[in-house]
């Protein structure tokens, strides 16, 4: 099976930082672990790194290593070799450093040079000849910057001529960074052309206006300069520059959106006019304010602005003059950085949308086995999701983590979205965050012309409740109640709520008026435990404190349907601090009687118990403590005996190993309604709202 593949450009500022970020992604899907390296790195001064890209890489994916060993020699110590006449000792070096590094992965993307600086003429030598000597296929990456639909062709040709004469196997070609204007007929022509020259078209990405900004942080890198105030909003992409050598009403009626204020360090009256500007719905969201010269606010000023409660708005400062600031700003090219998650979501989103993948896989792999790996059961999530979307309805709809994943949701078209809460707050939120609502529906229960009606039927629903007609329509108003309602009357298909709100505030109405499905007796939940290798079905660690042997035995039974309906064979182990025969005990005997009650239930299932967990989970063990079973050892489905053992099980696990921990997943419940953690991230809301839609998916087949 090959081992790794080499992504290089021909020409400088190709957008390859993106396009790694894209591939990484997706190679982590198919791959157990996939490593990164760099055979000439670039260090960063600045910021003491070995190589950008490779601390870049090695951040945002949590790779297992040192971005040091990630990168084989550096570019001066490289160019020195070369014009040496030392290139074969250059090469040896390089194919030393990749095969220790190469020890450690499954798989190895190899990123080659950045065709920037003083060996710019020998890089496509250079790039082809490490690729030969670490026996990786080429994946080329071509700018379509500037470029007519012909002159990216004959570009490619070029290449990949060059390429075969250096031995080289090009496996494929991206167009990248292709004018928007010209993308459709580009696309069109490249499809068209490219087969006839008998190279592999992997796909067209267009130019991205989020990816070819510079943010405030990076401008700040570049020019070293000092974070005065906003550090929280360091994230803002710069759109143009404004220099500030005119009275602060004529300067605020010239501003646009993401624009940059470039002003002398005492000029208080355009600092405090910025700042002030970021406070009013009906002025542009800037950037930032950049004050040079070497001058800073005075202490009044300072401590005016220090005790303002929310200061929206990055200042940085620099010791150069305006003019000189000016033109360092503008030759700051945009780049991708760990803390830039707008870009690398969009990179990520923006490689998902347009590359086709296969077309790489067909070149770099031979027959192989699957797996189920956490990346990969991710991404079939989403895509289950997408194959019949669902209508999802989210309560806490000004929440960030919510605006972000929903504008992932809605850019994957996984799911049909509403979100819930004050209109003019979510939409105020979703600007500064520049998050993009575009097909989202946005409800105001207070407001909403089904709150009459939604309140009618929870007053049907709970007058035996001692309900009256107004705190009905009271309780209805609150997002939780109204989104739940919203289910139970079919206007959504499931809801996730929990990011700020507990668990029971999200599953109580739920619990009043959704309630169980047929011939369900309990409401209980799972977590999907992705490990490096392999997912797992935990349950039940979020809801029910010590279930009787009944409860337990639907809770077993409920927990392997669901991880039949995601893909994954249901063997079940009911869990205890003894195996078999060999403990004694009420709890013992309860998990004894549950297991009898479930195998009852459902005969077809491998459901076996009392079992302890390394008897369920190690094979070794297994063969030892129970030799017979055909659970013991390859568990898929773990059914802890109380709520004590499963929660603190399942977060040592997910602490101890770097397991995913998905979830809980709510079941049991006619209607799918999910809880987040209140600790959540944009990616576990993502996947949330993705298992919910599949249970909706689900829940129609019935």
């Amino acid at each position: 099976m090959p081992k790794n593949l080499y992504l290089t450009t021909t020409s400088p500022y190709a957008g390859k930082s993106a396009i790694i970020l894209g591939l990484m992604s997706a190679l982590l899907r198919e791959f157990r672990r996939v490593g990164y390296f760099r055979p000439i790195g670039r260090s960063d001064q600045l910021a003491q790194h070995p190589d950008p890209n490779a601390y870049l890489v090695c951040s945002v994916f949590g790779l297992d290593c040192d971005p040091k060993s990630a990168v084989g020699i550096q570019a001066p110590q490289a160019m020195e070799m070369i014009t040496r006449g030392r290139q074969a000792e250059l090469m040896e070096e390089i194919l030393a450093a990749y095969k220790a590094f190469e020890k450690n992965w499954d798989f190895v993307l190899v990123e080659g040079t950045n065709y920037q600086g003083s060996s710019t003429a020998f890089e496509f030598e250079i790039n082809a000849e490490v690729a030969r000597n670490l026996g990786a296929p080429v994946l080329l990456l071509v700018s379509g910057r500037g470029q007519s639909p012909s002159g990216i062709y004959e570009n490619i040709c070029i290449s990949k001529e060059q390429f075969e004469d250096q031995g080289s196997d090009l496996l494929g070609v991206i167009a990248n960074r292709v004018e928007r204007e010209d993308f459709d007929a580009t696309l069109k022509f490249l499809r068209e052309k490219l087969p006839e020259r008998g190279i592999p078209f992997a796909g067209a990405v267009p130019e991205d206006q989020i990816l070819a900004k510079p943010r405030m942080d990076e401008i700040a890198a570049a020019l070293g300069a000092e974070v005065l105030y906003g550090e929280k909003y360091l994230d803002n992409l710069v759109d143009n520059l404004r220099i500030a050598s005119m009275q602060l009403p004529t300067l605020l009626e010239r501003i646009g959106p993401g624009a940059l204020i470039i002003a002398a360090g005492d000029r208080a009256d355009i600092l405090l006019g910025a700042i002030a500007s970021q406070l009013s719905n009906r002025m542009p969201k800037l950037a930032g304010v950049l004050l040079s010269s070497g001058l800073r606010p005075s202490e009044t000023i300072d401590r005016l602005i220090k005790g303002m409660e929310r200061i929206q708005l990055p200042v940085l400062a620099v010791d150069s003059g305006t003019y000189q600031t000016a033109i360092d700003v503008s030759r700051v090219t945009a780049s991708i950085m760990p803390r830039s998650y707008r870009k690398i979501e969009t990179a990520q989103m923006l490689f998902d949308e347009h590359v086709d993948l296969d077309v790489i896989l067909r070149g770099v792999m031979a027959k192989r086995e699957r797996r189920v790996t956490p990346n990969l059961f991710l991404y079939n999530l989403q895509e289950q999701a997408r194959s019949d979307r669902k209508h999802i309805v989210l309560p806490e709809g000004a929440e960030d983590r919510i605006l972000r994943a929903a504008q992932i949701l809605l850019h994957r078209k996984i799911v049909d979205l509403t979100l819930l809460g004050r209109e003019e707050e979510i939409r105020n939120r979703a600007e500064q965050l520049m998050v993009d609502l575009k097909g989202v529906e946005i409800v105001d229960p207070r407001t909403s012309p089904r709150l009459d009606g939604y309140a009618a039927e929870y007053f049907r629903l709970r007058e035996h409740r001692v309900v009256t007609p107004d705190i009905a329509r009271e309780t209805m108003q609150e997002p939780s109640y109204y989104g739940t309602m919203m289910v139970y009357k079919q206007d959504a298909d499931g809801m996730v709520s929990g990011s700020i709100n507990t668990t029971a505030h999200t599953i109580r109405p739920a619990f009043e008026f959704i309630k169980t499905g047929e011939g369900v007796k309990i409401v209980s939940s799972v977590f999907f435990m992705c490990l490096a290798d392999r997912v797992l079905v935990y349950g039940d660690c979020a809801v029910n404190p010590n279930p009787t042997a009944e409860e337990l035995a639907h809770i077993a039974v409920t927990s392997a349907n669901t991880a039949h309906s995601f893909g994954i064979e249901p063997r079940v182990a009911m869990l205890s601090y003894a195996t078999g025969m060999s403990g004694k005990g009420a709890d013992v005997d309860m998990v004894k009687e549950a297991t009898k009650i479930a195998r009852k239930m459902r005969p077809d299932l491998p459901i076996e118990g009392p079992m302890q967990y390394d008897a369920a989970i190690d094979v070794s063990v297994a063969r030892t403590k129970m030799p017979e079973s055909s659970v013991a050892g390859r568990a898929t489905v773990f059914i802890f005996p109380d709520l004590n053992t499963g929660n603190n099980t399942y977060k040592a696990v997910q602490r101890s190993s770097g397991a995913i921990a998905v979830g809980p997943v709510l079941q049991g419940l006619r209607k799918p309604v999910n809880d987040l953690s209140r600790g959540c991230t944009v990616a576990d809301i993502v996947s949330t709202v993705a298992i919910t839609a599949i249970q909706a998916q689900n829940a129609d087949r019935k």
